[in-house]
């Protein structure tokens, strides 16, 4: 089939039209540019009727597939309910969410929710600012916690513009967006992943509120903390006054029920998911130490956080977030054990795959998550993975899987997620459409 058909150009060229950019996230515009119309399970089908397994999830969250009919029956039954956004007070609904929430995440001892990712890790800056009375930040090369100012850089910066590896030490910051105030990032500093010694070299020098990253860093793909990374981070941050924030919103109820945390053993003060915790309905939560959280009521002004929002728990989002928990929780060990293994599946699949072309190439997991990179080994950092893995050859093969209709997101190092709605059927017949892409690359490199 061709990259894009008549009728998703057709959209393209509309909406362009009236919407700034022609989509209304500008990550989404990537090629081939297909406009979706619906989604069930596992698949996805586009205006122009093609069908595609997908790997994409929206970014992750549809941990239980598209369009579960158990989370939209949940919603349907919110609305047939006249159940409605009040404005005023609290809900039965939002506490039993809270209660879920605690009982599955094991630093949450309260929380609060939010709309988006991006808007809990602000305030969970803003908790650690005004507990510490410190105002520094430490964040990771190559994470992202979100679009807000202090937190929008350093994503997957050219090493040109890094420089070398240092450690200890920390790297220039580049920002993500215009727009940015002069002198906001003169309280950010950013350090690489897997490298304690350069927290502590900042702590030492800078009254830092807060050490913010993804437990597992997987907006670069799949890195894992290594040995003793996270342990370490949580010492230094005990032993300086610095509040520690895993920023789970990739990883919450999808690396595990409980969190990456719950693997991990590491317990931070403040916990921010999103995504899987509402299987693609709009829902994020920040919870943690009751005295930390409890600066969102404090009597104090200097200590008061501002929390407001006309959607935060918005009914139809509490609803399905109620309603995957309760999946998920039923589901327990057999129904995550199921997507790791279709997960490992594929990993061995494409990796045998990669050995039969004499390519490198090793596959990254975490959960269900996870992300091929075409070198020799699993990256520690943003450093050994810009310097070493093959990226036009990842997007080769991502817009090559697009062709054969395996949706795996087309840019480089980007996670692919497995849900609990694919199957073995699903994955065996993915392992061999990533032999046909591979092929068709070489082809079009010029390689037997």
């Amino acid at each position: 089939m061709s990259e894009t058909g008549p009728l998703s150009q057709a959209v393209f060229a509309r909406n362009a039209r009236v919407i700034a950019g022609g989509a209304v996230s500008l990550n989404r515009l990537v090629e081939p540019r297909i406009a979706f119309r619906r989604g069930r399970g596992a698949r996805i089908w586009d205006v122009d009727g093609r069908e595609y397994v997908d790997y994409h999830g929206a970014f992750g969250p549809h941990i239980l597939g598209h369009n579960d009919p158990d989370i939209n029956a949940a919603v349907v039954a919110v609305l047939q309910q006249e159940t409605s956004l009040f404005g005023s007070g609290t809900t039965e609904m939002e506490g039993e969410l809270a209660e879920l929430l605690v009982a599955a995440v094991p630093s949450m001892e309260r929380v609060q929710l939010t709309n988006s990712g991006s808007e809990a890790t602000y305030h969970a800056l803003r908790i650690a600012r005004a507990h510490t009375g410190r105002e520094h930040i430490v964040v990771i090369q190559g994470g992202y916690n979100g679009w807000h100012n202090e937190v929008a850089v350093n994503l997957m910066t050219p090493l040109e513009e890094l420089g070398p590896r240092v450690s200890p030490g920390e790297y220039p910051l580049v920002p993500l967006s215009a727009g940015i105030p002069h002198g906001v990032f003169d309280r950010v500093h950013a350090v690489n992943f897997n490298d304690a010694p350069s927290v502590e070299y900042v702590l030492r020098r800078h009254p830092v509120a807060a050490v913010l990253l993804e437990p597992v860093l997987q907006n670069i793909g799949v890195l894992p903390p290594q040995p003793g990374y996270l342990e370490e981070l949580r010492a230094l941050c005990t032993r300086h006054g610095t509040i520690l924030i895993f920023d789970e919103v990739k990883t919450g109820f999808r690396a595990a029920f409980g969190g990456y945390q719950s693997v991990c053993g590491v317990r931070p003060d403040l916990t921010v998911l999103g995504k899987a915790v509402a299987n693609g309905f709009p829902l994020a939560v920040i919870g943690g130490r009751a005295d930390l959280m409890a600066c969102f009521h404090a009597t104090e002004p200097q200590q008061r956080v501002m929390i407001a929002g006309t959607y935060n728990g918005h009914p139809v989002s509490v609803a399905a977030a109620i309603a995957t928990l309760r999946k998920l929780r039923a589901g327990g060990d057999p129904m995550y054990h199921t997507m790791a293994a279709h997960t490992q599946a594929l990993a061995a699949g494409l990796c045998a795959q990669a050995a039969e072309f004499s390519l490198p190439c090793v596959v990254s997991t975490c959960g269900s998550a996870f992300c091929q990179y075409f070198m020799d080994h699993v990256p520690v950092d943003w450093h050994d993975l810009a310097r070493h893995h093959d990226f036009a050859l990842d997007t080769a093969f991502r817009r090559a899987l697009i062709e054969l209709g395996v949706y795996h997101f087309p840019v480089h190092c980007k996670q692919g997620s497995v849900s609990a709605a694919h199957t073995a059927e699903h994955v065996q017949w993915t392992v061999d459409c990533f032999g046909a892409a591979l092929r068709s690359v070489r082809a079009s490199r010029g390689a037997p």
